[in-house]
């Protein structure tokens, strides 16, 4: 890391293994020099936790920035069209839209993961934990055993698709998911749009097959609630995408943890300071919606700023000992779920997997054990493993 304080540019290469793997170590420099910075991905970043928290309230600026200004007043390039599908899933994610057409869809979504209807799952949860612990054997990747079966088949099943389909959702949601690592290669482009085509078609029949005959699925409801079929789409593959990656991360990321650090008890605290201690999502972006000041420093409308989620999590302005496990934290302000109009629809089924994951897992396994060094995924804003090799 080089860091200028006159001008705030900061020097770090996200693709740098010994930063994605412990990118914590940077952030406790940044909080000790001013928490906000020019990266190298080429906008400003912030990395306090009240800064990060009040702009992701921040109605001045929003996720994406096209429905108020054109690509050619904001200066762009038109987008290559190898990207043609990838885009097109893109135009109607929940994630990327802003009030009002946010608020409509995001409403139509909401009553499928509200606490009380994702309560009914836990039965259905705990039973798949236990299975695939049944299967396991030592020396096993809990990471492709354990953390990434278990929100997969979830979020299958509530959304309708087939649970045996698993493995195809898992490669095209890989490969969507490396368009936001930094600097993608053509190669990681054009794979990325054959996916989003073949999971576009692929969530299309789905959607043709609920229409002849509904299920008590949420492609159903947002059938029956009058989506149209682009929305459908995106809405339904958007879930399926967020819906398993974040949660994988979160399991495995907490495993790890619980095993270097010797703990085992779980509650509902210990989960919430499992997630802000290893968040498994580190950066969100969003685009001034107008020209505003932010500490000084000015944005022009379009103007992209990047928020540091899991620095803001290891704020010492905000969390006392904040590279310290404290599973008694109260309160616990936490922000790796985001915050304001964005935050994360799945949060109450992301919280109840990661809870009932690692309570069957440490009860079945209470000898449970690392065999080797964790491996990193190389892919910055979504932190987490490729491989956790344990024994017991």
């Amino acid at each position: 890391m080089r860091f200028d304080p006159q001008t705030r540019r900061l020097a770090q290469n996200p693709r740098d293994p010994a930063f994605f793997a412990d990118p914590y170590a940077l952030y406790r420099r940044l909080h000790g020099v001013g928490a906000f910075f020019w990266q190298d991905y080429g906008f400003w970043c912030f990395a306090g936790h009240a800064s990060v928290s009040a702009l992701l309230r921040d109605k001045r600026f929003g996720r994406q920035i096209l429905h108020v200004a054109t690509r050619e007043e904001l200066g762009w390039p038109a987008r290559p069209a190898h990207l043609a599908h990838f885009d097109a899933l893109e135009r109607h994610s929940l994630l990327e839209l802003e009030p009002p057409e946010h608020a409509r869809l995001r409403g139509l979504v909401n009553r499928a993961f509200v606490s009380r209807q994702i309560e009914r799952l836990r039965p259905r949860i705990s039973a798949l934990a236990e299975r695939l612990i049944d299967g396991l054997a030592p020396g096993v990747d809990l990471i492709e055993a354990y953390a990434t079966p278990i929100p997969v088949a979830v979020i299958a099943e509530l959304i309708g698709a087939p649970v045996e389909d698993a493995p195809l959702l898992l490669d095209w949601s890989h490969r969507m998911v490396a368009m936001y690592q930094f600097s993608p290669t053509r190669a990681d482009e054009d794979s990325a749009d054959r996916a989003a085509r073949a999971f576009a078609d692929y969530i299309s029949a789905l959607i043709g097959e609920r229409r002849r005959a509904p299920r008590d699925d949420l492609v159903s409801q947002l059938i029956a609630a009058g989506s149209d079929e682009d929305e459908l789409v995106s809405i339904v593959v958007l879930l399926l995408n967020a819906g398993h990656e974040a949660t994988v991360h979160a399991i495995g990321n907490a495993v790890k943890t619980l095993l270097v650090h010797g703990a085992r008890e779980i509650d509902e605290a210990v989960v919430e300071e499992l997630l802000r201690f290893d968040a498994p999502l580190h950066m969100f972006t969003r685009y001034a919606l107008q020209e505003v000041e932010i500490e000084g420093v000015r944005f022009a409308k379009g103007d992209r700023i990047g928020l540091l989620l899991g620095a803001a999590n290891r704020d010492p302005a905000a969390f006392a000992e904040p590279d310290r496990l404290k599973f008694d934290r109260a309160p616990n302000p936490h922000v790796a779920f985001g915050a304001g109009i964005h935050f994360c629809v799945g949060a109450p089924l992301a919280r109840l997997e990661l809870r009932i994951a690692l309570e069957v897992l440490f009860r079945r396994l209470p000898g449970l054990r690392l065999v080797e060094a964790p491996q990193w995924r190389d892919a910055y804003h979504f932190h987490g493993l490729t491989a956790l090799k344990v024994r017991w």
